[in-house]
């Protein structure tokens, strides 16, 4: 099998790189904070010293946390890297005009460019059952289907635009943003009146909301079980400013979409709160009980 590289080993990229590894892929990977590496090193990854090594490959994927840390990775000069018919399978979650810029910035390079953002947290990706929503061109789609295969239990490809693929996951993580606090006002209510959280988070998800983001996040809430963070509070404000520059970009109005900033502001600002799983989020609504 021939050697690919990765870009971004956070929580879900490097348990993404440690599922290839695992299926006899060879990975050479590579980190802004190079001790994030040492782990999949020794899983038997190569290590790239800089990002144009592991974009040297010719076929890479990146899971970098924001905009801003994408376009400062994939300049027009380490894509210069790149040997001629390179494909970047890029599984970021990134805004519709981060996206296309990047998309401008492959096409000159001669670079194939498919969004491949991902759905599940790092259990997940490293269990290889991930849902993924991917978009570029097809013979581009097509020649990466073999490691999403390996990464993901599904591939949903939504077109041939890669921000197609970026839109699909802002809706999505919209609605999970929306199920926590749906979760958070839901369970502290009952709480209030003497119910256990637990035994209604279970009542709730057995029949009317069985879906893993109410049996795992309704669990998480229930017990308070924030940290370790799968996901940050900062990372679900950035997935909220997201959906709100998507809608604004398509004219669409979203009327709890400022309610829902003002509850991750408030737990950002919040120093028990702010490094904590966006799912604790929930304690903003815990907080604005009335005594008495």
């Amino acid at each position: 099998m021939a050697l690919v590289g990765f870009l971004g080993l956070g929580t879900m990229g490097a348990a993404m790189a440690g599922r290839l590894l695992e299926s006899g892929q060879p990975v050479r990977v590579w980190n802004r904070t190079a001790s994030a590496a040492d782990a999949l090193e020794d899983a038997g990854a190569e290590r790239a010293g800089t990002a144009y090594e592991a974009i040297a490959t010719g076929l890479f994927f990146s899971m970098l946390a924001n905009d801003a840390a994408a376009e400062a990775t994939f300049t027009a000069e380490a894509l210069a890297a790149a040997p001629a018919g390179s494909l970047h399978v890029c599984h970021s979650t990134l805004s519709l005009a981060a996206t296309d810029r990047l998309v401008e910035m492959h096409r000159r390079a001669g670079v194939d460019y498919v969004a491949a953002p991902v759905l599940g947290r790092a259990n997940v990706a490293a269990s290889g059952t991930l849902n993924i929503v991917a978009a570029g061109a097809p013979a581009a789609v097509e020649r990466a289907r073999p490691y999403l295969d390996i990464l993901g239990k599904r591939t949903w490809v939504v077109g041939a635009e890669p921000s197609t693929a970026n839109l699909v996951k802002i809706g999505v993580n919209y609605n999970l943003i929306h199920a926590l606090q749906a979760l958070a006002e839901s369970v502290t209510l009952v709480e209030q009146g003497g119910v256990d959280g637990e035994t209604f988070v279970e009542i709730l998800t057995d029949a009317a909301f069985a879906g893993s983001a109410y049996t795992g996040y309704g669990a998480l809430i229930a017990r308070k079980a924030y940290s370790p963070p799968g996901f940050t509070v900062a990372l679900g404000l950035k997935d909220l400013a997201l959906t709100e520059q998507a809608a604004a970009a398509y004219g669409v109005t979203l009327p709890t979409a400022s309610v829902l900033r003002q509850i991750f502001e408030t737990a950002l600002a919040d120093p028990a709160l702010a490094d904590l799983d966006w799912s604790a989020i929930a304690e903003v609504t815990r907080g604005l009980v009335q005594p008495g």
